[in-house]
């Protein structure tokens, strides 16, 4: 039967068991890595502009920045609690255990550079800040390089926890339902941010915070990132003299 099926272990054994510590650990991990974190980089990618916002008369609509910082906050803190359960145990011995273990260790170091880089990205200016001079309004090169760093260390730090969230499960034998579960919602992330993408969603950042004008000097800059969109962009530059 299928229930059978899902029940049983990976390996196909009759049984399935986990030091609690190890459940606690998977649970956290999973919850953080496999559904927070990435929930908080679609919100960051797709929805700068807010469904029915209307822009450019509407700017700066900080939704997608309260949603990507509350979740990735929570998903790191609930990473950090997932490893204090295993940081006093020795190192694994099974293949997969180890490798789940080596690639966590990475994944972690870089969710932290993230936070560390989130608080080094510089200023923001712009006409609506009490100084009109910022890194992000003049797209220096600090924030040039934050960008850059940010959106690749982000999106390299979930595909490999996708990755050791797999290894972990190989090296725990959880049950079948598990991976199943998760590959279908991973799926349906994937089926989402597709749509999201050929709809034209991923809006640049600096037109969704101060629209198109070719005044701000940003936009006379490329936007930084695959598949980045400016819904202004041909606009801006019709009126450029």
């Amino acid at each position: 039967m299928l229930v059978d099926w899902l029940l049983t272990p990976l390996s196909g054994s009759a049984l399935h068991h986990v030091e609690p510590w190890v459940a606690w650990h998977a649970r956290a991990m999973v919850l953080a890595w496999g559904v927070l974190l990435p929930l908080g980089a679609l919100a960051a990618r797709y929805f700068k502009i807010a469904p029915g916002q209307d822009w450019p008369r509407e700017l700066d609509n900080r939704l997608w920045w309260h949603a990507h910082r509350t979740l990735q906050y929570g998903g790191l803190g609930l990473a950090v609690v997932g490893v204090l359960a295993v940081a006093w145990q020795r190192d694994p011995a099974l293949p997969a255990a180890l490798w789940h273990a080596r690639l966590g260790w990475l994944v972690m170091t870089l969710g932290l550079l993230q936070v560390l880089g989130g608080w080094l990205r510089g200023t923001k200016g712009g006409p609506t800040a009490d100084t009109l001079r910022g890194d992000h309004y003049d797209m220096t090169l600090h924030r040039r390089v934050f960008e850059r760093l940010h959106k690749s260390i982000g999106w390299l730090a979930l595909a490999l926890a996708f990755v050791a969230i797999g290894l972990g499960l190989l090296a725990a034998d959880a049950p079948r339902w598990m991976p199943c579960l998760l590959g279908l919602w991973w799926m349906g992330l994937l089926l989402a941010a597709l749509r999201l993408q050929r709809a034209g969603r991923c809006i640049d950042t600096y037109q969704a915070i101060w629209g198109p004008d070719p005044t701000h000097p940003g936009n006379a800059t490329e936007p930084i990132g695959w598949g980045v969109h400016r819904p202004g962009h041909r606009e801006s530059s019709a009126h450029r003299p």
